[in-house]
């Protein structure tokens, strides 16, 4: 039903429809997603619960995670009475937008970046970057696809891993409960 609503929200011509679409999408996925102009190759993992999707554009082939922000920062100057910074972000061709990200105003995120979760970005991201914290930014490793590749882990290993961890949580409590009763 999410794509489908997404869909019908994003391309359809009739604006009725269109509006029917988006209310159903906040009503059922607390989502808001009104761009300009976006690919219908765009993903939105966890049917983009949370999300408010506000772009001038978002490219081909992105994937945005839940409880995105995209939008405007416009200011109203007092003094010259004129608005400033306006405009909505442009999402760049392969990025991927991870939990939490907010993309703010008038920007550029180049092709294949990864905005990390809870990243705030308010400033033009360069190709082929991790964004990070509070408009920071390094060189992508090549070598790795940071949070979504199309050959996606299954989920028995996730699993696995998690009940070791727990494992190793568990020993080490009862680590120090030993060594706090030998003391």
């Amino acid at each position: 039903m999410f794509n489908a609503l997404v869909k019908i929200n994003c391309f359809a011509k009739n604006q009725l429809l269109k509006r029917v679409a988006a209310n159903l999408l906040e009503k059922f996925y607390c989502c808001e997603i009104n761009c300009t102009e976006i690919d219908k190759s765009v993903l939105f993992a966890h049917h983009a619960r949370g999300c408010t999707i506000v772009a001038a554009k978002i490219c081909e082939e992105v994937v945005i995670y839940q409880n995105v922000t995209i939008g405007s920062n416009m200011k109203y100057n007092k003094n010259t009475k004129e608005w400033e910074q306006v405009g909505n972000p442009i999402i760049g061709k392969n990025v991927i937008v991870a939990d939490g990200a907010k993309i703010l105003g008038p920007i550029t995120i180049g092709d294949n970046s990864v905005i990390a979760a809870g990243s705030i970005v308010t400033k033009n991201i360069p190709s082929n970057s991790m964004a990070y914290g509070v408009n920071k930014f390094k060189p992508k490793d090549d070598n790795y696809d940071l949070i979504f590749n199309s050959n996606m882990i299954h989920f028995e290993k996730i699993i696995k891993a998690n009940k070791k961890l727990i494992s190793n949580y568990e020993m080490k409590k009862i680590v120090k409960q030993t060594e706090h009763l030998l003391d």
